[in-house]
């Protein structure tokens, strides 16, 4: 008898304690809970240096004359106008800063290389043509551009253009007298560009040059250039094919 009081005495003893447990964790306040901070876009930015590669097709128009023969100095004769058409191609290295939330400002060096070839006949000697070829073009220009939308930004361009070309008077015997000969000048443009994916973008763009004092010429390009550009919050720079730094 002793030991069944015993026993109850402990059972109740323990379900006091474990009552008592309970209370205390249910009075206990709330685990606070912390909100994971959102996730921060980079902002798209088209500052930043880059290398890239162009292909399209140009077009010459080029005046020519004859100031000498064999080395003697003789009167002008007017060779008259030709033109020429090609496909060309080449590539383009630059740099660009963003200002003003909207505005681009850049410089540009970019090479074209294909032969334009053009000819025509010379009414001041029959039988004779005169030949042409543009060998290549090297600009060194700015840029203004602005951006429609964060990823497309519409520009103008301007600067200084050299060409390397070639002449020849021909006839049915042969060619005669033939030069080659390097002209400058100056160039102006336009186009537009598209960040398709970040350090990745595509631009098309039209080119107008004046080469010397009577030539001509004209370029339509499109291609795809890849870009590093810094990033404006603490995460890695971005890299891509116009290549930016």
């Amino acid at each position: 008898m002793i030991r069944l009081n015993a026993l109850i005495i402990a059972a109740v003893a323990l379900s006091a304690t474990i009552g008592t447990g309970i209370a205390s964790a249910a009075d206990l306040p709330a685990m606070p809970y912390t909100k994971a901070p959102p996730l921060q876009s980079v902002p798209i930015t088209w500052s930043g240096c880059y290398l890239g590669g162009n292909i399209g097709a140009g077009w010459d128009r080029f005046n020519a004359g004859e100031v000498g023969f064999a080395g003697v100095a003789t009167p002008f004769v007017d060779y008259g106008p030709n033109t020429g058409s090609s496909f060309i191609g080449g590539g383009q290295i630059g740099c660009d800063y963003q200002f003003a939330s909207n505005w681009v400002i850049g410089i540009q060096g970019k090479a074209e290389f294909g032969n334009i070839n053009s000819s025509n006949l010379v009414a001041a000697f029959p039988g004779v043509t005169a030949v042409f070829k543009l060998k290549n073009t090297e600009t060194l220009t700015g840029r203004l551009g602005y951006t429609l939308a964060p990823t497309v930004l519409a520009y103008v361009k301007g600067g200084a253009a050299w060409s390397n070309a070639w002449a020849a008077a021909s006839t049915a015997f042969g060619l005669g007298e033939t030069a080659n000969f390097s002209m400058t000048g100056y160039t102006v443009g336009g186009g537009a560009e598209w960040m398709f994916a970040p350090g990745w973008s595509v631009f098309g763009e039209y080119n107008y040059w004046i080469l010397g004092p009577r030539t001509s010429t004209s370029s339509l390009l499109v291609w795809c250039r890849a870009s590093v550009r810094p990033a404006r919050s603490p995460t890695p720079m971005r890299s891509g094919s116009r290549r930016r730094k």
